[in-house]
């Protein structure tokens, strides 16, 4: 009846080295994922968050839009930014990209 395709016969399996052995490329694969992707994307964000928590009146800071300003007023959840003399923008705290050295804003 099968004329075309041939009949695929078993054939014993070979022994295998062991249940740890085959899951070794991936245990190594995880571990270099930790520590070169997630342990420092951990850290980043935790040093983000106590910049952001320990931001005062009168730090100038840059925005994630780029915005340079200097604070002027803090609550909870909103920081208001100075932007130019009598100008001033109100963000989440966590829009704060980075603390500007004193001075850099005039």
């Amino acid at each position: 009846m099968n004329y075309f395709i041939s009949d695929a016969l078993a054939q014993g399996s070979a022994p295998s080295g062991g249940g740890l052995m085959s899951f070794l490329p991936l245990i190594v694969i995880f571990v270099l994922f930790y520590f070169l992707l997630i342990r420092p994307q951990q850290k980043k964000a935790k040093d983000h968050r106590q910049m952001v928590s320990g931001l005062a009146k009168g730090d100038e800071v840059v925005t994630n839009g780029g915005t340079l300003g200097k604070i002027v007023g803090l609550d909870d959840n909103f920081i208001s930014v100075e932007v130019a003399k009598g100008v001033a923008i109100k963000v989440q705290r966590h829009a704060i990209a980075a603390m500007m050295p004193k001075g850099t804003y005039k």
